[in-house]
């Protein structure tokens, strides 16, 4: 089983920046790909950005530009450096991690960290 834990939410002013980590541990061979969703009320977890081993990235429409997501493979680690927040933006932000065994796909996420952008 994986374990995912995230850090460095809080509490910014719009226009300000927050970088979020996320550490992956436990019984881990090879993580596929790695991931940031954020989660509101009343709305489904939805994509904020991924990113592949290889270091291939996808973001959503509304944060690109402005976010930044990486992975360090050896540490199984994968941060995302939040720039020029909105209030819209607020939200629990989750990272996750794809693992493929025997062609088999296993998902785990992490209990979330929140975010809020206020004035």
């Amino acid at each position: 089983q994986v374990q995912l834990v995230e850090s460095g939410g809080g509490l910014v002013q719009p226009g300000g920046s927050l970088r979020l980590s996320c550490a992956a541990s436990g019984s881990i061979v090879s993580i596929n790909t790695m991931g940031w969703y954020q989660h509101t009320p009343g709305k489904e977890r939805e994509l904020v950005a991924t990113i592949t081993s290889g270091g291939g990235t996808n973001y959503a429409d509304s944060v690109k530009g402005r976010f930044t997501i990486s992975r360090d493979n050896a540490k199984n680690t994968v941060d995302l450096q939040m720039n020029s927040l909105k209030p819209e933006d607020t939200a629990v932000y989750s990272c996750n991690a794809r693992v493929i065994l025997n062609g088999r796909s296993y998902v785990y996420w992490g209990q979330g960290t929140q975010v809020t952008v206020s004035s």
